[in-house]
């Protein structure tokens, strides 16, 4: 497709505008590396949660979100709903926690629960696993994300793409840090939001609005029963279908309700616990309900413009095209750069924030931690851009290796489950130790990878081709949340064994972790020999605030979700919920940090 000249300078502005802000904090994030990692924790609330949303939004999100519109239906995009009810966790139990314990990275926290040798073993493991496996694998399907836009907009060579991608992004996250990361974030949130709901706006306009594109896509005769339904219903799926998506709402949910990785470097950077508990809260709202439904209507109008009974054999083997097809279809001149510039900003908010949360692991976990211990503050920051440098080469690699998004997404809930209720319970419960984490981390990875595993028994005669064949079935993508509970649940079982099998962690460190977070929950003969520390919130509380919490959220994003499908008493039923939920579960966080 070509671009008009006026699109064009849309899109010049935004990338010297991005460049100019990351230049502008340069100087500052050079200082040290808590001003290049955690931005000197000078953050409000607005600006932390605004940057975590910003990642949020990736390239990735919206091709996925369109696609499984198009492919399951409204309900599919449950696929990333799910985690709601753990984020509204990291706002009443987790959020304070992690500002309270003032470091730099979530492996950090490791040496700061643990103590030992296992404890540093895991931190390097845990730093390893985050910042290179889990971290490339994200940043792969990011990547693979812009490479589909830009071939369909712009006609670029997928390689072409990567080069220039990867470039703009290392230009100012390298030399900025943290710092220039979460203030283009906000300029990107902002320019990919308001983007997103114009081109949300001229669909609905070009498919004559909210009843008009119902009243179509009901008429269609290739689509699925379940279209339009925005919660999983039993009769417009299989059986098997149904309960991934149960288990997926009412149990994954957990492996995120800690938080981890980009997400608590915010919260690490953030004035406060009371802001940090904000921008979680924040983050939260901003993610599920302001901006995935733009998105879900982009999928919907893709079913009306480009039918799945007449659309390209292109569109069909790869649905993942559906948005930026739609770009060119629907949007004017001028308006398209706005649209670019806002695809853009999704892909650099991801990037950068990926770049600078993987290299805060190698330096200040991997390097600084057992290479070269006593180097200055602006030699770690150099270390610091090395690092960023070296992961984005990386980073292309693996998605010159990848094919499907959603697949991706799929195999990264696979790949964590298993060491999501040994994350939540190390804040909460004494005996947890570094083999818990260790072993549960082991397990989920062999776990997640049965096919590979497999293939290789296979080939050196323990398992026979016809059992291997099993192993694959049981692997394909109808057991994707079956498989991730199974190792959820696997994962645990091992790890609490692992715990009552060994040594509890040294008796005076674990004191002085508590001394230093103030937890509260199972602490035992911890708590007792540290009378003088006061736990501000009883569970009670908290579970009240996170139960509110959850109504608030899910009210809104159903809320908002009826009134675009055309059932608009329901629709503004839930809304009204959701004002409710909202001033109750701003008044219980505020309770939560008045007391600290």
């Amino acid at each position: 497709m070509d671009l008009h000249y006026i699109d064009w300078i849309v899109i010049g502005i935004y990338g010297v505008i991005i460049i100019g802000i990351g230049l502008w904090y340069s100087k500052k994030a050079g200082e040290g590396l808590e001003e290049y990692f955690v931005a000197g924790r000078s953050l409000p609330w607005w600006i932390a949660g605004t940057s975590i949303a910003a990642t949020y939004f990736a390239t990735d999100a919206p091709l996925a979100a369109a696609s499984l519109v198009r492919q399951y239906g409204i309900f599919g995009n449950w696929l990333w709903w799910y985690e709601a009810s753990g984020v509204m966790m990291i706002v009443f139990f987790y959020a304070k926690l992690w500002r309270r314990a003032n470091i730099i990275t979530d492996a950090e926290f490791i040496e700061l629960r643990y103590s030992g040798k296992a404890a540093s073993i895991l931190r390097a493991f845990t730093a390893t696993y985050h910042g290179l496996l889990k971290n490339l694998i994200v940043m792969g399907f990011v990547l693979l994300a812009m490479m589909k836009f830009s071939q369909v907009i712009l006609g670029f060579d997928p390689l072409y793409t990567l080069g220039i991608c990867v470039t703009v992004a290392l230009l100012y996250t390298m030399t900025s840090g943290l710092f220039g990361v979460v203030y283009t974030d906000l300029f990107q949130f902002i320019t990919g939001t308001v983007g997103t709901i114009i081109f949300a706006g001229l669909v609905l306009y070009e498919v004559g609005g909210p009843a008009a594109m119902v009243e179509q896509i009901k008429s269609l005769e290739d689509v699925g029963p379940g279209t339009l339904d925005i919660i999983p219903q039993s009769e417009h799926m299989s059986s098997l279908q149904f309960i991934s998506y149960v288990v997926l709402i009412f149990i994954l949910w957990t492996r995120s309700a800690q938080g981890d990785g980009y997400l608590v470097q915010r919260l690490f950077a953030a004035k406060n616990e009371k802001h940090s508990v904000l921008a979680a809260l924040w983050f939260n709202f901003a993610t599920n309900v302001l901006m995935t439904w733009p998105w879900i209507i982009v999928g919907l109008g893709s079913l009306i413009i480009f039918p799945l009974a007449t659309a390209s054999p292109e569109l069909l083997a790869d649905p993942e095209l559906a948005y930026p097809m739609m770009i060119t279809e629907v949007v004017p001149i001028g308006i398209k750069g706005l649209i670019i510039a806002s695809f853009l900003s999704a892909f650099m908010s991801t990037m950068d924030t990926h770049l600078c949360w993987g290299a805060s692991y190698m330096v200040n976990d991997i390097y600084k931690r057992f290479i070269n211990k006593t180097a200055s503050e602006k030699h770690y920051v150099k270390a610091s851009r090395w690092a960023i440098l070296i992961l984005a080469v990386f980073a292309a690699i693996t998605a010159w290796q990848m094919d499907s998004i959603e697949r991706g997404w799929l195999f990264i809930i696979q790949l964590t489950a298993g060491i999501a209720l040994v994350m939540l319970l190390r804040w909460y419960w004494w005996r947890v130790n570094p083999w818990a984490e260790i072993s549960a981390m082991i397990a989920s990875f062999i776990l997640a990878n049965g096919p590979f595993w497999a293939a290789i028994l296979e080939k050196i005669g323990v398992f026979s081709q016809e059992v291997q064949d099993e192993i694959n079935v049981v692997f394909s993508s109808e057991y994707d949340m079956l498989r991730a509970t199974f190792i959820l649940v696997a994962s645990t079982v091992i790890w609490i064994t692992v715990t009552l099998l060994t040594r509890p962690d040294d008796k005076k460190h674990l004191q002085n972790f508590y001394r230093k977070v103030r937890p509260g929950g199972w602490w035992g003969d911890i708590a007792k020999s540290c009378p003088d520390v006061v736990i501000e919130n009883t569970a009670t509380s908290k579970w009240i605030g996170w139960f509110i919490g959850v109504l608030f959220i899910y009210s809104s994003l159903l809320g908002f979700g009826y009134l675009i499908i055309d059932q608009n008493t329901l629709g503004l039923g839930l809304l009204i919920v959701a004002v409710i939920g909202a001033i109750l579960t701003i008044m219980l966080a505020k309770k939560s940090f008045r007391e600290v």
